[in-house]
């Protein structure tokens, strides 16, 4: 099969789709109506496909066409592909018209996609404007995505990872222009593959990130599994923006991850993935959770009943320790590690945080501090670290690394390059001390330090100042000295000159 258009070309084309709404329309609010038709017309045109070559088979049987379509991978009821939708868009009512679809999807497909369009609609006035603008805009939407080099039938882009990789492409460019806004919902790639390679996921674990946003970080988690030859893994998510959540459900289908459990809601105050009414566990956690979080729940959590702050509640204006004790309740007892990006103050700062830092340290926990570049997250320049714990270790040190001056500048962002991740990872396996970059920190010189895991305090990065020659030093300013005082008698003299 040849392949007729390429990654960039398909993502250049989406992009431009955005001139819909771009200076109309909040960037945080549009990316969920151009992701969701993306999705939309991504299971069209497979369903078309598989349509297409039963028609081949089974000429004008209708009705076994119809019955080897309904165990496909989606149902799309009659009036909901896409093209439905395109032949419909001169219609007034347009915006109900592509609701109502959704709908009829979202029922057809309980299993896999009951709540995903809740929270998004097409007929919104206050989102698209009102009904003569929306229907402008839904109509350009609609013509955009019907363009010949969109078309995105399996049998002619290949491949499900281009399809995937242009909604990754989407999101990344919705991030870069949502502001603060962006870490709602976008790990920079370079970061989740850092994470992803840091945590190691096998074969038969199961993976939870419990603020996963729109579930990119989760997915290189799968993809590193598929990578060793095997697609035996479980991924489970939660997230509480019900846009967002929205977001991950249709990014994992987009990449095959179609068992995924994604669930909505707070995780904090209400944590979705249990068994027997106790915390699932699991062998990775891995999260990017929102950093020093304002009334992330402190007064809901007393008395909790899964015992997640038994090492202490953090204090009501700052939530990282929340989540770092909700990840650390969430670790099976065998094999387990976590990957987490903190704000460095969740290193250094006292009173509750300070006590479960020191007691996570004491029980054994804290494998790795790692110190990141500044700017690399969307929304916020503030530099961040990452924590890595685990369950069963051999060792009670804790291995810091500086990796805060390996980095690409970027006009906007700073990046990790390829070569700055792998010397993360090499440096944090060998565990051995690297001068001015790593250092395997024994528990009693934390201890000492009152528990405070500021880097700096154990990887010196200074440079050392060249030895400074005093006696050279005071002939120069001797001689500059004799300058300025002839300069000064110069100067009396043309004063005087002056009459002055």
């Amino acid at each position: 099969m040849t392949q007729l258009i390429d990654q960039a070309e398909i993502n250049a084309i989406l992009w431009r789709a955005c001139d819909t709404f771009r200076g109309t329309v909040d960037p945080s609010e549009y990316k969920n109506y151009l992701l969701t038709m993306l999705f939309v017309k991504y299971v069209s045109d497979v369903w078309q496909d598989h349509y297409d070559e039963l028609k081949t088979q089974f000429g004008d049987d209708e009705e076994r066409i119809t019955r080897r379509l309904e165990r496909d991978r989606f149902v799309m009821p009659p009036g909901t592909l896409f093209r439905d939708l395109y032949r419909q868009r001169g219609a007034d009512n347009l915006g109900e018209i592509i609701d109502q679809a959704l709908l009829a999807i979202e029922d057809a497909n309980r299993v896999k996609l009951a709540g995903v369009f809740r929270n998004i609609s097409f007929n919104s006035e206050a989102a698209l404007g009102q009904t003569k603008e929306r229907n402008v805009r839904l109509k350009n939407l609609l013509e955009d995505f019907n363009q010949p080099k969109l078309d995105l039938r399996p049998s002619r882009i290949g491949n499900l990872d281009i399809i995937g990789n242009a909604y990754e492409y989407l999101i990344s460019r919705f991030a870069a222009g949502a502001g603060k806004k962006a870490g709602e919902f976008y790990t920079p790639p370079e970061v989740s593959e850092l994470m992803t390679r840091l945590a190691d996921p096998q074969p038969g674990e199961r993976v939870y990130d419990p603020t996963c946003g729109s579930g990119s970080l989760l997915i290189k988690c799968a993809q590193h599994v598929q990578r060793q030859g095997s697609r035996n893994y479980a991924i489970y998510g939660q997230e509480q923006n019900g846009s967002t959540y929205a977001l991950a459900r249709m990014n994992m289908f987009l990449h095959g991850v179609d068992d995924a459990r994604i669930e909505w809601g707070d995780t904090i105050r209400n944590p979705l993935h249990l068994e027997n009414d106790r915390l699932m566990k699991f062998e990775v956690v891995v999260a990017n959770p929102p950093f020093s979080l304002d009334k992330w729940g402190a007064d809901d959590v007393v008395g909790d009943p899964h015992a997640r702050f038994a090492r202490g509640i953090p204090p009501k204006g700052k939530g990282d320790y929340a989540f770092i004790s909700h990840m650390i309740g969430s670790l099976t007892e065998l094999r387990a590690r976590m990957v987490v990006v903190v704000p460095h103050g969740v290193l250094f700062r006292g009173g509750a945080e300070g006590k479960i830092r020191t007691a996570l340290i004491a029980d054994g926990l804290l494998d790795a501090v790692i110190g990141l570049p500044t700017n690399l997250f969307f929304g916020t320049g503030i530099p961040a670290a990452l924590l890595v714990f685990r369950r069963g270790r051999e060792t009670m040190d804790t291995l810091f690394i500086d990796a805060s001056r390996d980095f690409a500048a970027g006009k906007n962002q700073n990046v990790l390059r390829e070569a700055d991740l792998q010397r993360i990872v090499d440096t944090y396996r060998a565990r051995q001390d690297v001068e001015k970059y790593a250092r395997a920190v024994p528990r009693d010189e934390l201890e000492i330090n009152d528990y405070n895991l500021n880097i700096p305090r154990y990887v010196d990065t200074s440079e050392e100042s060249e030895e400074m020659d005093l006696a050279a030093l005071q002939t120069e300013i001797d001689a500059l000295e004799r300058e300025w005082a002839k300069a000064r008698v110069k100067m009396r003299e043309h004063l005087i000159g002056l009459g002055l």
